[in-house]
């Protein structure tokens, strides 16, 4: 077993290798805190190390498997956990200034429910400000690069978390999603990210524990991967109002026989969405290996209108609950896309609140029509390659110009206003080398039938099996990386 092998192992293959006494958790983790050293300078996506919490973790992991035992499902598997989930003892900034040395005194729930199955905390990974954005970038650290590219961006708003997974920094990570922020980055990177249904992860702390927008879901390189992390992700928390009571239907399997299943086929959303012509030229293949998936595929599309008003009001109203009162006491502290969001949602009316929720209503119900007919959608994920990393956003989708970073993330926030599981997995690269990924939506509550069609998917199609060239290490690598005094983050003592 190589340290080459460790890094690019399946999650459940590496676990039944401990299970086995073949390798430990130790070792594991060595080979990718190596890889962090070599890789990380490079794309910047662990903005803060916390090594002696993960020899402590790796240590215990190795002590209940002498015994002939393992923690849980993720058992020693290093994870990174997104920079504005707190971790006790361990920095956590959201990258704002206001929050620089913000070391909290207690665990989110998502880093809690993950350690307990086992996982090893190895750090915190790079997001745009307050999650604000489709770029990974803030004024404590700059950007999170594209691991294809290094002069692109890695998408937002868990950048980091998808270019730390894509690169072998580490097997599994954490994210939220509110207008696409892990589909938009499991693009970008070549990995895989799911947006799960409203209602099934319980979310702690949270202002309104209720907020059906922003949600917290899983990373990683394969759609198993992901599958065994909502294994652990799903489980009900009293502190909350959603989880699963029952989450053992993601580790029942994802083989399904969908010969005789309905799927939706629409690149563009029957022309609702402008899509740049490389984009639509990477995803070809995906029409004809849905054909070989399912004898059932059809051209079809589902009428989002209103999907952009409800979503800008609701998102808008959010961010000011969530941030409302910081902003209101040093408003100098927020950049332009924060404070615009903050502003949206201080300006929104009783009368707009109303119609978004209407506007919402009608959506879904359109869409369980569609869905009645046609069992999934299978879409774009994003409308745009990645582009510079010194912008916020790109200047054009297609020959439409944008004005805000929001414009290019229409084909994954019109699906965050309906609640219902949406998956990005791999499907292409263009002629340049740049991944693109494909979508899955299905009816609410369907995750796991979404990730099994997502898995035929991956299968037919191969893409998630090339990996980035930054990623590569022959010979050792490079040494002077973030536990040598490098540029990519700060080691913490835990």
């Amino acid at each position: 077993m190589t340290e080459n092998d460790l890094l690019w192992l399946p999650a459940r293959e590496l676990v039944e290798l401990q299970r086995r006494r073949e390798v430990s958790a130790r070792e594991i983790l060595d080979a990718h805190l190596a890889q962090i050293d070599a890789v990380n300078p490079k794309v910047n996506a662990i903005i803060t190390l916390a090594e002696d919490r993960a020899r402590e973790l790796a240590a215990r992991a190795d002590a209940v498997a002498a015994r002939g035992e393992l923690l849980g499902p993720l058992h020693g598997l290093p994870v990174a956990h997104k920079d504005l989930a707190p971790t006790k003892g361990i920095r956590t900034t959201y990258g704002s200034k206001l929050y620089a040395d913000h070391v909290p005194d207690h665990d989110a729930l998502v880093v809690e429910q993950l350690v307990h199955a086992g996982a090893v905390t190895v750090g915190k990974t790079n997001v745009p400000e307050f999650g604000a954005g489709i770029q990974s970038t803030n004024e404590l650290f700059g950007p999170t690069r594209n691991p294809y590219d290094l002069k692109l961006t890695a998408g937002g708003s868990s950048g980091g978390a998808a270019a730390a997974v894509a690169t072998g920094m580490v097997v599994i990570a954490d994210g939220g999603d509110t207008g696409g922020s892990l589909r938009n980055p499991a693009t970008f990177c070549n990995v895989v990210g799911l947006r799960p249904s409203v209602g099934s992860i319980p979310m702690w702390p949270a202002k309104d524990p209720f907020a059906p927008l922003s949600i917290q879901g899983p990373i990683g390189r394969t759609v198993d991967d992901v599958a065994l992390q909502m294994s652990v992700l799903t489980r009900a928390d009293p502190r909350s109002p959603w989880g699963l009571g029952d989450p053992s239907r993601f580790r029942a399997g994802l083989e399904y026989d969908f010969s005789d299943v309905p799927v939706a086929w629409s690149p563009d959303l029957g022309g609702q969405l402008a899509v740049d012509d490389a984009v639509r030229t990477a995803m070809a293949p995906v029409y004809d290996a849905l054909t070989g998936i399912s004898g059932k595929v059809g051209v079809a599309a589902p009428d989002m209108t209103g999907a952009d008003e409800a979503f800008r009001t609701l998102r808008g109203w959010y961010r000011a609950l969530n941030y409302g009162d910081r902003y209101a006491a040093a408003p100098e502290a927020f950049g332009t896309r924060v404070s615009q969001d903050i502003e949206h949602g201080l300006a929104t009316t009783s009368a707009g609140l109303m119609r978004a929720h209407r506007l919402r209503g009608q959506l879904f119900q359109r869409f369980a029509a569609f869905t009645g007919t046609y069992r999934y959608l299978v879409t774009v994920t994003t409308q745009v390659l990645p582009w510079s990393a010194d912008q916020l956003w790109p200047e054009r989708i297609g020959a439409t110009r944008s004005e805000n970073y929001l414009d290019c993330m229409r084909s994954m926030y019109w699906f965050t206003v309906l609640g219902v599981p949406a998956v990005s997995v791999p499907a292409g690269f263009t002629q340049d080398g740049l991944p693109v990924g494909v979508q899955i939506v299905g009816r609410s509550g369907d995750d796991i039938g979404v990730l099994r069609l997502a898995r035929q998917i991956e299968r037919a199609l191969g893409a998630g099996l090339r990996r980035p060239p930054v990623a590569v290490r022959l010979g050792g690598g490079d040494t002077g990386g973030m536990r040598g005094g490098g540029t990519g983050g700060t080691r913490l003592t835990c």
